[in-house]
């Protein structure tokens, strides 16, 4: 109290906690007042002072992006490994920022330099496109209140699940269905995936028919998470559980379509590989894929067991099993990016690419989304738009079966190539 009275006294104002602003109040305020100290003091509070001290800070709306750092020397910034600006100082303090456009639909990399010393920067930052947005007049589907599955083909294993309905559904007209695993992370309308207003604005563009949503969670006993067990491992246990226990509850709440041809499924990381397998198992469930940062490896393979039951198959025998085995009718987007993981249980990235060319090879209609991401969800997310425009293209309701092709630019196109960059 002594040291407030004493400030009012000396005639000081203690400074205002500064709000947060979005990306278009930041670059209407830097166009009007850049050096005041309001301006850098709203940069902070919206980009973070930690993040802004570890030069890691950026913040994106649409195209539009905002950069700062602290640094003694004038820092250069490099946006996919490309020197985009000099970054502007502001007055006489450590602080930089760059305002400046981004391709959407994809996610980027950045990194500063400073004489010949790299630092800070991020990979993996998504750039959404007008279609991630929620959009005047478009009218907005809505999300059921959280469900419990306890199933029977996991033992007693309790499952959370959510379902997305779009405004257009009619109960007297059957609809198109995808399921997602790991389901919560779809949930959120301005969340990282911002699946509803994709959803939302491609079936109102009529670029995607009208399709349920079911996000489902992986599964626990107990305190058993079995997440791997389910996702990581090639067999039709799950999905014969999605088939046998999951479908039919959303049946019986909603006028669902029964054929392949109406059906996706979707997934990410072992999530991805668990979308294909179910589609690969049960071709006549399932025709469309989505798999992003698929784990097409060895998490869940087991070999050499005394107990010959005990010897399963993984997600690394997919890429041979697609060149070998009978033909399934199919469309598959997979993503992937160069610095996705490499470990143990193989590489994300050369597992991609070969589970691509054995695509290829056998003459599906797939598409390779291949950037330069880790281990992250976000480019999968900014081209969510396009993603499902594809995996949708054609759609007719008026049938319910089509025979997949590949598209004539992909059959001109040689095989996928791997070239050492990162070693001397």
């Amino acid at each position: 109290m002594k040291t407030l009275t004493l400030l009012v006294l000396l005639g000081v104002a203690a400074p205002a906690m500064a709000q947060k602003l979005s990306v278009p109040q930041l670059l209407e305020m830097a166009r009007r007042e850049r050096d005041s100290p309001r301006f850098a003091e709203a940069l902070t509070a919206s980009l973070g002072a930690a993040e802004i001290k570890k030069g890691v800070a950026v913040l994106g709306e649409g195209p539009d992006f905002l950069w700062a750092v602290e640094s003694a020397a004038p820092p250069t910034l490099y946006v996919d490994d490309e020197p985009v600006a000099n970054m502007i100082r502001l007055g006489s303090t450590n602080l930089w920022f760059h305002a400046g456009l981004l391709q959407t639909g994809t996610s980027h990399a950045f990194h500063y330099l400073t004489g010949d010393t790299r630092f800070g920067g991020r990979n993996d930052v998504a750039a959404f496109g007008p279609d991630s947005y929620a959009k005047p007049g478009v009218p907005q589907g809505t999300l059921s209140d959280k469900l419990v599955h306890t199933s029977k083909i996991y033992d007693g294993m309790q499952s959370d699940y959510w379902i997305y309905v779009p405004a257009q559904y009619d109960p007297k007209i059957p609809a198109a269905l995808m399921v997602w695993q790991d389901g919560s992370s779809f949930t959120q309308r301005d969340g990282a995936s911002r699946l509803a207003n994709v959803t939302d604005n491609v079936i109102h563009q009529k670029r995607v028919p009208v399709v349920i949503h079911v996000m489902i969670n992986p599964g626990t006993i107990g305190e058993r998470r079995l997440r791997s067990i389910q996702y990581d491992t090639v067999s039709d246990r799950y999905p014969r559980y999605l088939r046998d226990e999951i479908l039919p509850e959303v049946y019986a709440r909603y006028n669902i379509r029964r054929d392949a041809y109406s059906r996706g499924i979707a997934g990410q990381s072992s999530g991805g590989i668990c979308a294909f397998n179910a589609a690969w198992q049960q071709p006549d469930q399932f025709s469309r894929v989505l798999s992003r940062i698929g784990s097409f490896t060895s998490i869940q393979w087991r070999f050499g067991q005394p107990n010959l039951a005990d010897n399963i198959e993984g997600g690394n025998v997919y890429p041979n099993k697609v060149r070998k085995e009978t033909k399934r009718n199919m469309r598959v987007w997979l993503e992937d990016g160069s610095e996705d993981l490499e470990n143990d249980h193989g590489s994300w990235p050369l597992q991609n690419i070969q589970l691509a060319n054995s695509l290829k090879l056998r003459g599906y209609d797939f598409r390779f989304s291949f950037g330069a991401g880790t281990h992250s969800t976000a480019r999968g997310n900014a081209e969510l738009p396009e993603a499902l425009t594809w995996l949708w293209r054609d759609y007719d309701p008026a049938k319910a079966e089509q025979v997949y092709a590949m598209e004539a630019a992909e059959k001109a196109k040689p095989l996928f190539r791997v070239r050492i960059y990162n070693r001397e």
